[in-house]
């Protein structure tokens, strides 16, 4: 098969997305598909030009990225704005002849997918990574809404609770199949109002992932425990959806309940890094917090690896990729429950989902270190990390692809057969005119 993947944002950009793509589009390679990824240009990444390609792991084959232009702003955590007509996308779909579109957001690059599917009569299948509800604070008008003032309130509730659902409805109904990550994201699609096809495909992880270099994870944990006893880590965006605050509340809390001593490793960047690290100051807390910063993808199962416990507190996840990484470096979690956690995380098994509850949350933490539950629930992570190897998840997606494909073509084959039905019926009607 031929395959379009669309995207608003893509490598060098840090996100779970980015992430997502890359790991199908070289699965699918592997499979022996051609798979072309249409994503932004990044202007900063002077490595990255239109037309690229690169090479997945195992070098079985190239997957072909097309960078399209983008606009001079961007959004506050770093997200670049797709133009709306991308000359790039319009020209590679003139040249190509692709069996199917998959689409990763349903804004900006959303409807020109849902114009090409259209145009080429193909089917059009999308991914549904992002509860865009928890995203309005980075898009205008919905900005500086912390002013608390009566119309910005106001357009928020809108923005959240009527605009970001009529067109996530209106979108996901315009396409052929709809992918959610999780049992509840599924179920949540429905009952908004979407009527297309849904089937559950989380985010995969690479074979690789679960080999480790053990010596890497000890010089890792050394280098960060300088001394303590437990090292523990979480891995997000600093950003007000991630909900970080909380976390360091909540490992303050840990700090006062927990007689051994412990550091919490921050991976990830954002724009609210500065306002974390004085806060964690004011908590009394800097000497248990260190702020890594980003850490590139292949690195990330050694400094997972490394630790004891994968902490979490974000309540925008539809699925949480970090959450089955940490699984697969065989570290138990301890998540606020929301959606996306609950479908991973089952309670005393693999890690302990809790209200967003300091008390309870640090409770938690210290139950998942005692030593007669702790390799129990080690043991459970790295048997859920299983079911999330991308390459037998390709295999699935490669499936739901020809499905789509298929039930196209009977579409269109249907058509015509009514069509020249018609076209008979109204040759017939004419000749017994004409005989009149």
């Amino acid at each position: 098969m031929k395959i379009a993947m669309l995207t608003n944002n893509y490598k060098p950009f840090v996100g779970g997305v980015p992430i997502s793509v890359e790991r199908q589009a070289k699965e699918l390679a592997k499979l022996g598909h051609e798979v072309t990824v249409f994503a932004p240009e990044y202007k900063q990444a002077e490595d990255i030009r239109p037309g690229e390609q690169f090479e997945d792991p195992q070098q079985t084959r190239r997957e072909r990225v097309i960078r399209y232009k983008t606009s001079s702003r961007k959004m506050e955590n770093g997200m670049v704005y797709p133009r709306i007509i991308s000359r790039e996308i319009i020209q590679a779909f003139e040249k190509e002849q692709f069996d199917c579109i998959h689409v990763h957001h349903p804004m900006f690059v959303g409807p020109i997918a849902l114009y090409l599917g259209k145009k080429y009569n193909l089917p059009v299948i999308y991914t549904y990574h992002t509860k865009y509800e928890d995203y309005l604070h980075y898009i205008r008008p919905f900005q500086s809404v912390e002013d608390k003032s009566a119309v910005r309130q106001e357009i928020f509730r809108l923005g959240k609770e009527k605009i970001v659902p009529g067109y996530m409805r209106w979108f996901t109904n315009q396409c052929d199949l709809i992918l959610a990550p999780t049992f509840s994201m599924q179920e949540a699609m429905r009952k908004s109002g979407t009527r297309t096809p849904t089937a559950i495909f989380p985010t995969g992880l690479e074979d690789s992932f679960y080999i480790k270099d053990e010596e890497k994870c000890t010089a890792l944990r050394q280098q960060y425990l300088q001394g303590r006893k437990h090292l523990f880590c979480t891995v997000s965006r600093l950003e007000e959806e991630k909900n970080p605050r909380f976390m360091l509340k909540g490992i303050a809390r840990l700090k006062e309940r927990m007689d051994e001593s412990f550091r919490v490793l921050f991976i990830g960047e954002g724009s609210m890094r500065s306002e974390l690290e004085k806060m964690a100051a004011e908590l009394g807390i800097s000497e248990e917090t260190v702020f890594v910063g980003n850490v590139e993808n292949q690195e990330m199962k050694h400094f997972l690896g490394a630790c004891e416990l994968f902490l979490f507190a974000s309540k925008s996840e539809t699925q949480g990729i970090v959450l089955a990484e940490a699984f697969a470096a065989g570290i138990p979690v301890v998540a606020v429950n929301a959606t996306g956690v609950e479908d991973i995380v089952v309670n005393g098994k693999n890690g302990y989902a809790t209200a967003e509850d300091t008390e309870e949350w640090s409770a938690r933490i210290m139950e998942a270190m005692e030593i007669e539950n702790y390799g129990r629930l080690k043991e459970q992570a790295v048997l859920t990390a299983s079911g999330f190897r991308s390459s037998r998840l390709a295999v699935y997606e490669e499936m739901l692809y020809a499905q789509c494909i298929n039930q196209r073509e009977k579409e269109e084959s249907a058509y015509e057969n009514e069509r020249n039905r018609a076209e008979r019926v109204g040759a017939s009607i004419y000749r017994l005119f004409k005989a009149s």
